[in-house]
């Protein structure tokens, strides 16, 4: 098949404008695309799917084995024509200096899939193909078949950038993408998905696909980019057992960060999924065992939220019959006492958490966590360990101390989150493939509730 990594030589330099507009022609040509992303994020994502109609993965050699990222890959793929990976930061910055570990680049060794490298061809010539053999040399294992130049100011400039990177660095440079100041790409945030799920950025990709028409050649590409299946061991996907029992799963325009592989996990264990929308004000459907909500931003949505009294009412009732849930960062924030907006005031939410989360001006954590079981933890008990995500904007203030396990990133080990025997919550979303383990028992929790 066809696939291929968009690498950048530093954030910034435009990776996800051109994968949108890469994803968005290929799709015109009636090719069935398949979008990556490297790393936890999980907008670009929702971008990738609002393009191709697929949902994209997350692909991630910090958080989980080289095994599952390349049974990922392999899984999403098979019925599609291009498989596209869209890096992160530059292409060999990862969770540590000296190795490529969590980097774009490693993605690119594990899954063996070829390099298309973006460069920001911006007031320089030959000096771009100074650039391009760094990125050549400084590891020989990925293997860069391909540039695109980025903020190119004419087809002339082009013609000199490209002449010179072809001839030092022995790699075709397949085209470019002007520079424009009237096509900027969306300051991307968690607002912007309810505006993607509706289609309202089609037209801003139906403009890049046309930028992309007019100077990439999208056939070199294609005859570039030829990637070998992909071989796994056993894969953790694969059905452990029969339908066993039911879980809830909040999915609306509050509630809506879940990873794919989350959700497909508790399938393989055993768990029928249903959603409901809490911002719609549905009750937890009569038939779950468990429950499970997930990131977004109710604080965006708190007047409806606080005014929903069935949902918080019926998640309310379900907690009190001791029924496994699981919570996380937004979700979290959705169980505790009241969510409290920049301009002070004050939203009433489900209360099953005591203590209250306050949003702030600034964001308050961004990273990778290391997570820590405590003994009593459904999910996660003493001893085990799982990897995740940490993004929000709001601190909990707690009413007391009741850590639903540790975490620990770069800086420091801290407790996070609450835990009640039947409820786990915190702002760490986990990647269940980081421990399928986790989502094992999440089903054993229910079926025990039954």
């Amino acid at each position: 098949m066809k696939r291929f990594v968009i690498a950048g030589t530093n954030s910034g330099v435009g990776k996800t404008t051109l994968t949108i507009g890469l994803m968005a022609a290929l799709q015109q040509r009636g090719l069935r695309v398949q979008g990556f992303k490297c790393g936890p994020d999980y907008i670009d994502p929702s971008f990738h799917k609002a393009v191709t109609g697929r949902p994209s993965r997350n692909i991630d050699s910090f958080m989980f084995e080289a095994n599952v990222v390349r049974d990922i890959v392999r899984r999403a793929t098979k019925d599609s024509d291009v498989g596209i990976i869209e890096g992160v930061m530059g292409f060999y910055d990862g969770k540590d200096p000296l190795s490529d570990v969590g980097s774009t680049a490693d993605i690119a060794v594990i899954t063996e899939t070829p390099v298309v490298l973006v460069v920001n061809c911006a007031a320089m010539a030959r000096s771009a193909a100074a650039i391009v053999k760094g990125f050549q040399v400084l590891s020989e294992k990925p293997t860069i078949v391909a540039v695109i130049a980025n903020q190119v100011g004419s087809a002339s400039h082009f013609n000199i950038v490209k002449k010179a990177i072809e001839a030092e660095c022995g790699v075709p440079v397949i085209g470019y993408l002007k520079k424009n100041s009237e096509l900027h790409m969306p300051s991307r945030h968690l607002g912007l998905i309810p505006a993607l799920e509706r289609g309202e950025m089609q037209k801003y990709f139906d403009e890049l696909a046309a930028l992309v028409n007019e100077t990439i050649d999208l056939e070199a590409l294609l005859a570039l980019t030829e990637a070998s299946d992909l071989t796994v061991e056993a894969s953790v996907f694969d059905a452990q057992q029969a339908p066993c029992c039911t879980i809830a799963v909040a999915h609306d325009a509050a509630f809506n960060f879940y990873y794919e592989e989350n959700i497909e996990l508790l399938q393989a264990n055993g768990a029928r999924i249903v959603y409901f929308s809490p911002l719609a004000n549905e009750a937890v459907p009569e038939a779950a065992d468990g429950l499970y909500i997930g990131g977004g931003f109710p604080e965006e949505f708190a007047t409806t939220l606080s005014e929903n009294g069935q949902a918080k009412a019926s998640i309310q009732a379900f907690i009190a019959a001791d029924k496994p849930v699981f919570a996380e960062c937004g979700g979290f924030m959705y169980l505790t006492e009241a969510i409290e907006t920049l301009d002070g005031r004050r939203f009433d939410m489900v209360g099953a958490i005591p203590g209250t989360t306050k949003m702030q001006s600034k964001r308050v954590a961004l990273g990778y966590r290391e997570i820590f079981g405590k003994a009593g933890n459904f999910l996660l008990d003493e001893g085990m360990t799982a990897k995740g995500h940490e993004f929000h904007y709001s601190t909990y203030e707690q009413g007391q101390a009741h850590f639903a396990y540790d975490t620990k990133s770069r800086f420091k080990a801290t407790g996070e989150g609450y835990m009640q025997p039947n409820l786990v919550a915190g702002y760490t979303h986990f990647h269940f493939a980081s421990n399928p383990e986790v989502a094992a028992r999440f089903v054993r929790a229910c079926v025990k509730g039954e």
